[in-house]
């Protein structure tokens, strides 16, 4: 079974009562990082609690060594998702505005921590939820804690040495999850150097959703990635972006299609770029 699930608005509206189900808000912005605390302030979906991709879902920047949203500490993270009431048994439904990017995030260190079954992304996000014309509150749920116990999985990341190696060893299925433009350094708003990774290849994260803000079809997803592996097997794909975050949203979307999950190189552009003797490529 496909670790990466979805819920349409209609099904989590069906659901909000369920007492073994958590709903994460994962809403933020780049360029504004108290944008989603301060919407989650003004209306969220009935029951949900706010997750906030820098306090929760990331660890604190180390200037020089870490990109721009390093991995969270495996216990930190463990003790916050039990304050947000978490047990083994409970399933989880993530969103966001509604691409899913930060969502996504979310999905990939639960996986992480060992959560497998019963977690979803909201199709579509707050946008798709206010579409269908359903319930906001500014309620924030009284919480129990919970008691869900985790174990962080290293065999879903590579690290910076580790892909050096491999990529002077072996020419695996190298995906960039940021747009074209920045992938060929053509433009650069956020880190200091342009360019990707040599060896990579485009997969843009938009590319995964269709005109509506959802999800294509596993099918077409499917011959999507079919097209970037080249035949080379999935399980030897690495999943990159610029800070660790989109690149999850490839990897629920590989999932989504059938496919076995690749590895994130969880520093990504802004931690690779740290290290001046790394290889920059720019262009196609």
């Amino acid at each position: 079974m496909s670790l990466a699930r979805l819920l349409t608005p209609q099904q989590l509206a069906a659901r909000l009562d369920d007492p073994g189900l958590l709903i994460l808000d994962c809403r933020f912005a780049l360029d504004d990082p108290g944008y989603g605390a301060r919407v989650f302030a003004e209306n969220h979906i009935p029951g949900a609690q706010y997750a906030d991709l820098e306090r929760d879902l990331s660890a604190p920047v180390i200037k020089g060594v870490t990109g721009r949203h390093p991995l969270p500490d495996a216990q930190a993270l463990l003790q916050r998702l039990r304050d947000w009431g978490l047990d083994n048994s409970d399933e989880v439904v993530l969103y966001d505005d509604g691409p899913g990017a930060f969502a996504a995030r979310a999905w990939w260190l639960l996986l992480w921590l060992g959560k497998r079954d019963g977690v979803y992304l909201l199709d579509g996000g707050l946008n798709a939820w206010r579409a269908a014309n359903l319930p906001l509150t500014t309620a924030k749920p009284a919480v129990q804690p919970g008691a869900f116990q985790g174990r962080p999985d290293a065999s879903l990341l590579i690290d910076a040495n580790g892909l050096s190696t491999l990529l002077a060893d072996a020419q695996p299925p190298l995906i960039d999850a940021r747009a074209e433009p920045r992938f060929r350094g053509e433009v650069e708003p956020i880190d200091p150097v342009a360019g990707h990774i040599p060896g990579a290849q485009c997969a843009a994260f938009t590319d995964n959703l269709g005109s509506d803000g959802r999800f294509l079809p596993p099918s077409q997803l499917h011959q999507r990635f079919a097209h970037l592996l080249r035949g080379r097997p999935a399980e030897s794909l690495v999943a990159y972006c610029g800070s660790g975050v989109t690149a999850c949203h490839n990897l629920f979307a590989l999932s989504l299609a059938g496919y076995p999950l690749g590895r994130l190189y969880a520093g990504s552009w802004s931690e690779w770029i740290t290290d001046p003797a790394r290889p920059v490529a720019t262009g196609a």
